[in-house]
C-alpha cells in the first residue's frame, strides 16, 4: 500500500487519517513530546492541511478516540489502545527479530539461566 498518499474515497480517507493522528499522537506521547495535539501540530507532523484536520481531530472525538481539552486534544483509553495497535503495525517490520535473534516466545524470555543459554548459543564461534 501506498502510505505517501492518502486513498481517494472519503470512508478510506477517514480510517486513513484516524490511522496516522492516533500513531503520531501515540509515538509523541511515547518519547515524553506531549500528549495534546491540535491542528498545526498534525499539519507540522503529516502535512495535513489544518482546516481538514480539524475535521478529522473533531471526529475521532465523535468515534471516542480523542478527547477535547484546553489548546488541543488527548487520546482517550480507546485511542491509546488503538495509537498502540496501529503503531506497532506499522513498524512490525521494523520491531520483528532478525535472522539470529530471539523472539518473544523464546525460552530466553522467562528465566535468567535460559537467556544466558540461548546468548551463548547463538554468540558466534571462535575464528578457525
Amino acid at each position: 500500500m501506498d502510505r505517501l498518499h492518502p486513498p481517494k474515497s472519503q470512508a478510506l480517507q477517514a480510517l486513513y487519517w484516524r490511522s496516522e493522528i492516533l500513531q503520531v499522537m501515540y509515538w509523541l506521547k511515547g518519547e515524553g513530546l506531549g500528549e495534546v495535539v491540535d491542528a498545526p501540530l498534525l499539519e507540522r507532523f503529516l502535512g495535513v492541511d489544518a482546516e481538514v484536520g480539524m475535521g478529522y481531530l473533531d471526529r475521532l472525538v465523535v468515534d471516542g478516540y480523542l478527547e477535547p481539552v484546553s489548546g488541543g486534544y488527548v487520546m482517550s483509553a480507546s485511542g491509546l489502545a488503538e495509537g498502540r495497535t496501529e503503531f506497532a503495525i506499522s513498524f512490525s517490520d521494523l520491531t520483528r527479530p532478525t535472522h539470529g535473534e530471539c523472539s518473544a516466545d523464546c525460552w530466553c524470555q522467562n528465566s535468567v539461566e535460559e537467556a544466558i543459554a540461548c546468548a551463548a548459543e547463538r554468540a558466534p564461534g571462535p575464528a578457525g
